[in-house]
C-alpha cells in the first residue's frame, strides 16, 4: 500500500488550507489510506519537507494548498530526486488559484483530491526549470512563468486580502490595465527570435493561470514543450476586449497575440526591466534576463485522468 505525505500549507486560500486539516484527515481515513500529515511554518518549508519525505520512504507527497505550496514541493522533489529518492507527487486543491492542479487533471476540494489519491493513477509529466531574476541558481516549476502583465496581476491580487480565487485576479487586472505598459524584449526560441515590446509573455507548461485565463488551451503537460502565449503591446482599452478571450482560450484568434511551441526560451529586456511570476510566486521584479527550460517526463504525478474543464 502506498504511503502519503501530505504537506499543507495552513494560510492558503486565505486560511483555507488551515480550515481543510480535519476534513482532510477524515477523508483519508476513510479510503483507508496511510499517511502522515505535516502544516508548514515558513516560506519554502514545503520544498524542505517534500524533499525529506522522500528520503523518508514516502511513495507520494502530496501538496496541499495552492500554486504556491504545489511549486515548493515540485521543488522538494526535483532535489530528491536528484539525491537518487524520487518520489511521486498528489495535489489537494486548497488554495486561491490551484491552477497546476487543473493542468494536472485534479479536481477542486478535499473529497474529490482524496478520492484521486486513493485511485492513485499516476503519469510522467514535464518540469519546467528557469533562471535568472531573484534565482540566479534556477526554481523548478510545474504550471507556467510568466513575464510583464500576468506576472503584475498575480503580485496585484495577493495585496487583495478581501478577495480570493478567480475574483481576486479579475480585480487585479483591471487595476493592471492602468499600471503597466509593455517593455521591449528580445525572445529567442527554438525555432527563431524576434524583438518586439510586448504586454506579456506566458510560458506554460499547464494551461490556465489566475483561476480562469486559458493562457495555453491546447497545451500538455508531457510533451517536452512549453505553449508560450506572446501578447504585443495594446491599448488599455484593447486589453479589456482581449480579457473574455484569454478566458475562453480564443485569444490566439487575435491579431495581438502569437503562440509559440518550444522546449527552451531566453526573454531578455531590451529595456526597462522585467516583473516575472513562477507559479505565481515572485522570481523577480525588475530582472533582465530568464532562461526557460522544459524538462520531459521528470515527476511521477497521481490524477485523475479525467481532463479538467
Amino acid at each position: 500500500m502506498a504511503k502519503y505525505k501530505i504537506i499543507v500549507n495552513p494560510t492558503s486560500g486565505r486560511g483555507n488550507g488551515g480550515r481543510s486539516i480535519p476534513l482532510i484527515e477524515d477523508a483519508l481515513q476513510r479510503r483507508g489510506l496511510e499517511y502522515d500529515l505535516i502544516r508548514t511554518e515558513r516560506p519554502w518549508h514545503a520544498a524542505e519537507l517534500a524533499r525529506q519525505a522522500a528520503h523518508d520512504g514516502y511513495d507520494v507527497v502530496v501538496s496541499g494548498g495552492g500554486d504556491g505550496t504545489a511549486n515548493e514541493v515540485v521543488n522538494g522533489l526535483m532535489l530528491a530526486k536528484q539525491d537518487g529518492k524520487p518520489a511521486a507527487m498528489g495535489i489537494l486543491s486548497i488554495g486561491r488559484g490551484n491552477d497546476y492542479a487543473f493542468g494536472m487533471t485534479v479536481p477542486n476540494g478535499v473529497e474529490a483530491g482524496c478520492q484521486v489519491l486513493a485511485d492513485n493513477k499516476r503519469h510522467w509529466v514535464d518540469v519546467g526549470h528557469v533562471v535568472g531574476g531573484d534565482y540566479p541558481q534556477g526554481r523548478y516549476f510545474g504550471n507556467g512563468v510568466g513575464v510583464g502583465f500576468d506576472a503584475v496581476v498575480g503580485f496585484e491580487a495577493l495585496k487583495l486580502k478581501w478577495l480570493t480565487g478567480f475574483p481576486s485576479y479579475i480585480v487585479a487586472t483591471l487595476k493592471t490595465v492602468y499600471i503597466y505598459n509593455g517593455v521591449p524584449l528580445r525572445v529567442v526560441h527554438d525555432n527563431g527570435s524576434f524583438d518586439r515590446t510586448c504586454l506579456m509573455v506566458s510560458i506554460m507548461n499547464g494551461r490556465r493561470l489566475g483561476g480562469g485565463f486559458m493562457m495555453a488551451p491546447q497545451g500538455q503537460a508531457d510533451d517536452g514543450v512549453f505553449d508560450v502565449c506572446v501578447a504585443r503591446q495594446v491599448g488599455r482599452g484593447r486589453v479589456f476586449t482581449l480579457v473574455p478571450h484569454f478566458m475562453k482560450g480564443t485569444q490566439a484568434t487575435q491579431p495581438e497575440i502569437e503562440m509559440v511551441r518550444t522546449s527552451k526560451l531566453t526573454v531578455t529586456a531590451l529595456q526597462a526591466t522585467l516583473p516575472v511570476h513562477v507559479d505565481g510566486e515572485t522570481l523577480c521584479t525588475n530582472g533582465t534576463e530568464i532562461t526557460v527550460q522544459a524538462l520531459p517526463r521528470q515527476l511521477e504525478f497521481v490524477h485523475s485522468g479525467v481532463e479538467a474543464s
